[in-house]
Protein backbone atom coordinates (compact mmCIF):
# COMPACT_ATOMS: atom_id res chain seq x y z
CA UNK A 1 0.00 0.00 0.00
CA UNK A 2 1.39 3.43 -0.93
CA UNK A 3 2.06 6.04 1.69
CA UNK A 4 -0.83 8.21 0.46
CA UNK A 5 -3.25 5.27 0.48
CA UNK A 6 -2.07 4.26 3.94
CA UNK A 7 -2.58 7.82 5.21
CA UNK A 8 -6.11 7.89 3.74
CA UNK A 9 -6.89 4.59 5.41
CA UNK A 10 -5.72 5.87 8.81
CA UNK A 11 -7.76 9.06 8.39
CA UNK A 12 -10.85 7.11 7.31
CA UNK A 13 -10.63 4.75 10.27
CA UNK A 14 -10.23 7.61 12.74
CA UNK A 15 -13.18 9.47 11.18
CA UNK A 16 -15.38 6.35 11.22
CA UNK A 17 -14.47 5.46 14.81
CA UNK A 18 -15.48 8.95 15.91
CA UNK A 19 -18.94 8.38 14.41
CA UNK A 20 -19.25 4.82 15.70
CA UNK A 21 -18.38 5.89 19.22
CA UNK A 22 -17.04 2.57 20.53
CA UNK A 23 -13.91 0.42 20.12
CA UNK A 24 -13.74 -1.57 16.88
CA UNK A 25 -11.41 -3.88 15.00
CA UNK A 26 -10.85 -3.49 11.27
CA UNK A 27 -10.78 -5.80 8.27
CA UNK A 28 -10.23 -5.09 4.58
CA UNK A 29 -13.36 -5.90 2.58
CA UNK A 30 -12.51 -5.11 -1.03
CA UNK A 31 -11.01 -2.80 -3.60
CA UNK A 32 -13.19 -2.76 -6.71
CA UNK A 33 -12.59 -1.86 -10.34
CA UNK A 34 -12.67 1.85 -9.53
CA UNK A 35 -10.61 3.62 -6.90
CA UNK A 36 -12.99 2.92 -4.03
CA UNK A 37 -11.97 0.80 -1.04
CA UNK A 38 -14.12 -0.74 1.69
CA UNK A 39 -13.28 -1.73 5.26
CA UNK A 40 -15.36 -3.50 7.89
CA UNK A 41 -15.45 -2.25 11.47
CA UNK A 42 -16.49 -4.84 14.07
CA UNK A 43 -17.45 -3.80 17.60
CA UNK A 44 -14.88 -4.98 20.15
CA UNK A 45 -17.36 -5.04 23.03
CA UNK A 46 -20.95 -6.09 23.61
CA UNK A 47 -22.92 -9.29 23.27
CA UNK A 48 -22.55 -11.41 20.12
CA UNK A 49 -23.31 -11.07 17.31
CA UNK A 50 -21.02 -8.04 17.26
CA UNK A 51 -22.25 -4.87 15.57
CA UNK A 52 -20.61 -4.17 12.21
CA UNK A 53 -20.22 -1.19 9.89
CA UNK A 54 -18.66 -0.51 6.51
CA UNK A 55 -16.27 2.41 6.01
CA UNK A 56 -15.90 3.51 2.39
CA UNK A 57 -12.87 5.33 1.02
CA UNK A 58 -14.16 7.04 -2.12
CA UNK A 59 -11.80 9.80 -3.32
CA UNK A 60 -13.94 12.80 -4.28
CA UNK A 61 -11.80 13.73 -7.27
CA UNK A 62 -12.64 10.45 -9.05
CA UNK A 63 -15.89 9.14 -7.53
CA UNK A 64 -19.55 10.20 -7.81
CA UNK A 65 -20.16 10.49 -4.07
CA UNK A 66 -23.15 12.82 -4.16
CA UNK A 67 -24.83 10.41 -6.58
CA UNK A 68 -24.03 7.48 -4.29
CA UNK A 69 -25.79 9.12 -1.35
CA UNK A 70 -28.78 10.29 -3.42
CA UNK A 71 -29.18 6.96 -5.20
CA UNK A 72 -29.03 5.02 -1.93
CA UNK A 73 -32.10 6.96 -0.80
CA UNK A 74 -33.79 6.47 -4.19
CA UNK A 75 -33.39 2.69 -4.14
CA UNK A 76 -34.46 2.48 -0.51
CA UNK A 77 -37.61 4.45 -1.34
CA UNK A 78 -38.29 1.89 -4.10
CA UNK A 79 -38.19 -0.85 -1.47
CA UNK A 80 -34.74 -2.25 -2.20
CA UNK A 81 -32.32 -3.37 0.51
CA UNK A 82 -29.34 -1.03 0.22
CA UNK A 83 -26.78 0.18 2.77
CA UNK A 84 -27.96 2.97 5.05
CA UNK A 85 -25.66 5.97 4.75
CA UNK A 86 -24.95 6.69 8.41
CA UNK A 87 -22.45 9.49 7.82
CA UNK A 88 -20.65 10.98 4.83
CA UNK A 89 -17.83 13.50 4.51
CA UNK A 90 -18.05 14.73 0.93
CA UNK A 91 -14.89 16.82 1.13
CA UNK A 92 -12.78 13.87 2.25
CA UNK A 93 -14.68 11.18 0.36
CA UNK A 94 -15.34 9.11 3.50
CA UNK A 95 -18.57 7.19 4.10
CA UNK A 96 -19.91 5.15 7.00
CA UNK A 97 -22.53 2.60 5.93
CA UNK A 98 -24.60 -0.18 7.40
CA UNK A 99 -23.18 -3.64 6.65
CA UNK A 100 -25.12 -5.96 4.32
CA UNK A 101 -22.82 -8.89 5.02
CA UNK A 102 -19.82 -10.45 3.36
CA UNK A 103 -21.32 -12.93 0.88
CA UNK A 104 -22.37 -11.95 -2.62
CA UNK A 105 -24.64 -13.93 -4.90
CA UNK A 106 -21.52 -14.66 -6.94
CA UNK A 107 -19.91 -16.34 -3.93
CA UNK A 108 -22.78 -18.81 -3.47
CA UNK A 109 -24.53 -19.28 -6.82
CA UNK A 110 -24.74 -22.87 -8.00
CA UNK A 111 -27.16 -25.08 -9.89
CA UNK A 112 -29.16 -25.79 -6.73
CA UNK A 113 -29.80 -22.24 -5.49
CA UNK A 114 -29.73 -20.28 -8.75
CA UNK A 115 -33.51 -20.27 -9.26
CA UNK A 116 -34.13 -18.88 -5.77
CA UNK A 117 -31.39 -16.26 -5.95
CA UNK A 118 -32.23 -15.09 -9.45
CA UNK A 119 -35.90 -15.04 -8.47
CA UNK A 120 -35.07 -12.65 -5.63
CA UNK A 121 -32.97 -10.53 -7.98
CA UNK A 122 -35.81 -10.33 -10.50
CA UNK A 123 -38.19 -9.20 -7.76
CA UNK A 124 -35.85 -6.41 -6.68
CA UNK A 125 -35.31 -5.34 -10.28
CA UNK A 126 -39.05 -5.13 -10.86
CA UNK A 127 -39.45 -2.99 -7.73
CA UNK A 128 -36.68 -0.69 -8.95
CA UNK A 129 -38.13 -0.34 -12.44
CA UNK A 130 -41.68 0.15 -11.20
CA UNK A 131 -40.53 3.18 -9.19
CA UNK A 132 -39.17 4.85 -12.35
CA UNK A 133 -39.94 8.43 -13.22
CA UNK A 134 -38.25 10.83 -15.63
CA UNK A 135 -36.17 13.78 -14.47
CA UNK A 136 -34.79 12.10 -11.33
CA UNK A 137 -31.67 10.38 -12.67
CA UNK A 138 -29.42 11.52 -15.54
CA UNK A 139 -30.50 10.20 -18.92
CA UNK A 140 -28.67 7.15 -20.21
CA UNK A 141 -28.64 8.84 -23.58
CA UNK A 142 -27.43 7.96 -27.03
CA UNK A 143 -24.16 9.86 -26.68
CA UNK A 144 -23.28 7.98 -23.48
CA UNK A 145 -24.15 4.60 -24.98
CA UNK A 146 -22.04 5.42 -28.05
CA UNK A 147 -19.02 6.50 -25.98
CA UNK A 148 -19.22 3.25 -24.04
CA UNK A 149 -19.13 1.12 -27.19
CA UNK A 150 -16.19 3.11 -28.52
CA UNK A 151 -14.15 1.62 -25.66
CA UNK A 152 -14.23 -1.63 -27.62
CA UNK A 153 -12.34 -0.03 -30.51
CA UNK A 154 -10.06 2.19 -28.44
CA UNK A 155 -8.96 -0.49 -25.99
CA UNK A 156 -9.94 -3.99 -27.06
CA UNK A 157 -9.13 -3.67 -30.77
CA UNK A 158 -6.30 -1.13 -30.69
CA UNK A 159 -4.59 -2.22 -27.47
CA UNK A 160 -5.54 -5.79 -26.66
CA UNK A 161 -5.59 -7.09 -30.25
CA UNK A 162 -2.89 -4.62 -31.38
CA UNK A 163 -4.87 -3.95 -34.54
CA UNK A 164 -5.43 -0.54 -36.15
CA UNK A 165 -8.56 -0.51 -38.33
CA UNK A 166 -8.39 1.36 -41.62
CA UNK A 167 -11.02 3.90 -42.65
CA UNK A 168 -13.22 1.30 -44.36
CA UNK A 169 -13.18 -0.93 -41.28
CA UNK A 170 -14.04 1.97 -39.02
CA UNK A 171 -17.00 2.85 -41.23
CA UNK A 172 -18.31 -0.73 -41.04
CA UNK A 173 -17.91 -0.78 -37.26
CA UNK A 174 -19.65 2.60 -37.01
CA UNK A 175 -22.58 1.20 -38.98
CA UNK A 176 -22.81 -1.81 -36.64
CA UNK A 177 -22.77 0.51 -33.64
CA UNK A 178 -25.42 2.70 -35.27
CA UNK A 179 -27.72 -0.31 -35.63
CA UNK A 180 -27.32 -1.19 -31.94
CA UNK A 181 -27.92 2.41 -30.90
CA UNK A 182 -31.03 2.71 -33.06
CA UNK A 183 -32.56 -0.37 -31.46
CA UNK A 184 -31.65 0.28 -27.83
CA UNK A 185 -32.54 3.97 -27.92
CA UNK A 186 -36.01 3.06 -29.24
CA UNK A 187 -36.73 1.17 -26.02
CA UNK A 188 -38.83 2.79 -23.27
CA UNK A 189 -36.85 4.23 -20.37
CA UNK A 190 -36.82 3.17 -16.72
CA UNK A 191 -34.46 3.48 -13.77
CA UNK A 192 -31.23 1.65 -14.66
CA UNK A 193 -28.80 0.45 -11.97
CA UNK A 194 -26.09 -0.17 -14.64
CA UNK A 195 -24.29 -2.99 -12.79
CA UNK A 196 -27.16 -5.16 -11.60
CA UNK A 197 -25.26 -8.43 -11.44
CA UNK A 198 -24.46 -11.18 -8.91
CA UNK A 199 -21.23 -9.58 -7.71
CA UNK A 200 -23.22 -6.54 -6.58
CA UNK A 201 -26.10 -8.49 -4.99
CA UNK A 202 -25.62 -9.56 -1.38
CA UNK A 203 -26.89 -12.44 0.73
CA UNK A 204 -28.77 -10.22 3.14
CA UNK A 205 -32.23 -9.93 4.64
CA UNK A 206 -34.33 -9.23 2.70
CA UNK A 207 -32.76 -10.70 -0.44
CA UNK A 208 -30.96 -9.22 -2.19
CA UNK A 209 -28.79 -6.52 -0.70
CA UNK A 210 -27.89 -4.17 -3.54
CA UNK A 211 -24.54 -2.39 -3.95
CA UNK A 212 -22.64 -0.25 -6.50
CA UNK A 213 -25.53 1.95 -7.59
CA UNK A 214 -23.79 5.33 -7.82
CA UNK A 215 -23.83 5.31 -11.64
CA UNK A 216 -27.60 4.75 -11.99
CA UNK A 217 -29.32 6.36 -14.97
CA UNK A 218 -32.70 6.62 -16.69
CA UNK A 219 -32.52 4.56 -19.84
CA UNK A 220 -33.35 1.41 -21.83
CA UNK A 221 -35.69 -0.98 -20.07
CA UNK A 222 -33.64 -4.07 -20.94
CA UNK A 223 -30.26 -2.82 -19.69
CA UNK A 224 -30.39 -4.26 -16.18
CA UNK A 225 -32.03 -7.40 -17.54
CA UNK A 226 -29.08 -7.99 -19.89
CA UNK A 227 -26.66 -7.17 -17.08
CA UNK A 228 -28.25 -9.69 -14.71
CA UNK A 229 -28.47 -12.63 -17.09
CA UNK A 230 -25.26 -12.08 -19.09
CA UNK A 231 -22.98 -11.60 -16.12
CA UNK A 232 -19.31 -10.65 -16.21
CA UNK A 233 -18.20 -13.43 -13.89
CA UNK A 234 -20.63 -16.37 -14.09
CA UNK A 235 -22.72 -17.98 -16.82
CA UNK A 236 -25.62 -20.43 -16.98
CA UNK A 237 -27.02 -22.48 -19.86
CA UNK A 238 -29.29 -20.78 -22.35
CA UNK A 239 -32.40 -22.80 -21.51
CA UNK A 240 -32.20 -21.74 -17.88
CA UNK A 241 -31.62 -18.10 -18.79
CA UNK A 242 -34.59 -18.20 -21.15
CA UNK A 243 -36.75 -19.40 -18.27
CA UNK A 244 -35.62 -16.55 -16.04
CA UNK A 245 -36.13 -14.06 -18.86
CA UNK A 246 -39.68 -15.32 -19.37
CA UNK A 247 -40.38 -15.04 -15.65
CA UNK A 248 -39.15 -11.43 -15.70
CA UNK A 249 -41.10 -10.61 -18.90
CA UNK A 250 -44.41 -11.98 -17.60
CA UNK A 251 -44.03 -10.28 -14.21
CA UNK A 252 -43.00 -6.98 -15.83
CA UNK A 253 -46.11 -7.00 -18.01
CA UNK A 254 -48.30 -7.63 -14.96
CA UNK A 255 -46.71 -4.70 -13.13
CA UNK A 256 -46.96 -2.24 -16.00
CA UNK A 257 -43.25 -2.06 -16.80
CA UNK A 258 -42.92 -1.14 -20.50
CA UNK A 259 -41.47 -4.36 -21.98
CA UNK A 260 -44.11 -4.59 -24.71
CA UNK A 261 -46.26 -7.58 -25.66
CA UNK A 262 -44.02 -9.29 -28.22
CA UNK A 263 -41.81 -11.92 -26.58
CA UNK A 264 -39.59 -12.40 -29.64
CA UNK A 265 -39.03 -8.64 -29.99
CA UNK A 266 -38.25 -8.40 -26.29
CA UNK A 267 -35.61 -11.14 -26.65
CA UNK A 268 -34.08 -9.25 -29.58
CA UNK A 269 -34.01 -6.07 -27.49
CA UNK A 270 -32.26 -7.90 -24.65
CA UNK A 271 -29.72 -9.38 -27.08
CA UNK A 272 -28.86 -6.02 -28.66
CA UNK A 273 -28.76 -4.24 -25.32
CA UNK A 274 -26.47 -7.00 -24.13
CA UNK A 275 -24.25 -6.46 -27.19
CA UNK A 276 -23.84 -2.79 -26.28
CA UNK A 277 -22.87 -3.74 -22.74
CA UNK A 278 -20.54 -6.55 -23.78
CA UNK A 279 -18.67 -4.28 -26.21
CA UNK A 280 -18.31 -1.69 -23.48
CA UNK A 281 -17.06 -4.18 -20.92
CA UNK A 282 -14.52 -5.72 -23.29
CA UNK A 283 -13.02 -2.27 -23.69
CA UNK A 284 -13.41 -1.42 -20.03
CA UNK A 285 -11.75 -4.61 -18.74
CA UNK A 286 -8.80 -4.11 -21.10
CA UNK A 287 -8.47 -0.51 -19.94
CA UNK A 288 -8.54 -1.57 -16.29
CA UNK A 289 -5.87 -4.17 -17.01
CA UNK A 290 -3.52 -2.04 -19.09
CA UNK A 291 -4.05 1.44 -17.69
CA UNK A 292 -4.85 0.67 -14.06
CA UNK A 293 -2.59 -2.34 -13.58
CA UNK A 294 -5.31 -4.91 -12.75
CA UNK A 295 -4.69 -7.74 -15.24
CA UNK A 296 -7.03 -10.16 -13.45
CA UNK A 297 -9.93 -8.54 -15.31
CA UNK A 298 -8.65 -10.09 -18.55
CA UNK A 299 -9.57 -13.55 -17.27
CA UNK A 300 -13.23 -12.92 -18.17
CA UNK A 301 -12.69 -11.38 -21.61
CA UNK A 302 -13.47 -14.71 -23.25
CA UNK A 303 -16.88 -14.82 -21.56
CA UNK A 304 -17.93 -11.62 -23.34
CA UNK A 305 -16.58 -12.83 -26.66
CA UNK A 306 -18.80 -15.90 -26.21
CA UNK A 307 -21.79 -13.71 -25.32
CA UNK A 308 -21.28 -11.62 -28.45
CA UNK A 309 -20.80 -14.42 -30.99
CA UNK A 310 -24.47 -15.54 -31.28
CA UNK A 311 -25.71 -11.94 -31.34
CA UNK A 312 -23.26 -10.94 -34.07
CA UNK A 313 -24.28 -14.03 -36.05
CA UNK A 314 -27.98 -13.24 -35.60
CA UNK A 315 -27.98 -9.69 -37.01
CA UNK A 316 -26.51 -8.98 -40.44
CA UNK A 317 -25.63 -5.39 -39.55
CA UNK A 318 -23.31 -6.68 -36.82
CA UNK A 319 -21.31 -8.97 -39.13
CA UNK A 320 -18.35 -6.53 -39.38
CA UNK A 321 -17.63 -7.14 -35.69
CA UNK A 322 -16.95 -10.85 -36.25
CA UNK A 323 -13.33 -10.39 -37.35
CA UNK A 324 -12.44 -8.72 -34.05
CA UNK A 325 -13.96 -11.56 -32.03
CA UNK A 326 -11.68 -13.97 -33.92
CA UNK A 327 -8.48 -11.97 -33.59
CA UNK A 328 -5.60 -13.25 -31.44
CA UNK A 329 -5.14 -11.25 -28.27
CA UNK A 330 -1.96 -9.68 -26.98
CA UNK A 331 -0.37 -11.04 -23.81
CA UNK A 332 -1.71 -9.70 -20.55
CA UNK A 333 0.28 -6.88 -18.94
CA UNK A 334 2.61 -7.95 -16.14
Amino acid sequence: MSGAADARRAALWAWAEAHIGQPVTWDIVSADASFRRYFRAVASTGEPPAAQWIAMDSPPDTQANAAFVANAALLADAGLNVPNVLAFDHDAGFGLLSDLGDQTFLDLLDDHNADALYGAAIGALLDWQQASQPGVLPDYDRATLAREMQLFVDWYVLVHCAHTPDDAERARVADAFEFILYRVCAQPSVFVHRDFMPRNLMISHPLPGVLDFQDARYGPVTYDVASLFRDAFISFDEARIDGWLRHYFDAAQQRGIPVGNDWDMFCEDVALMGAQRHLKILGLFVRIAHRDGKPRYLADVGRFIDYLRPVVARFERLAPLQRYLDMPQEAAPQ
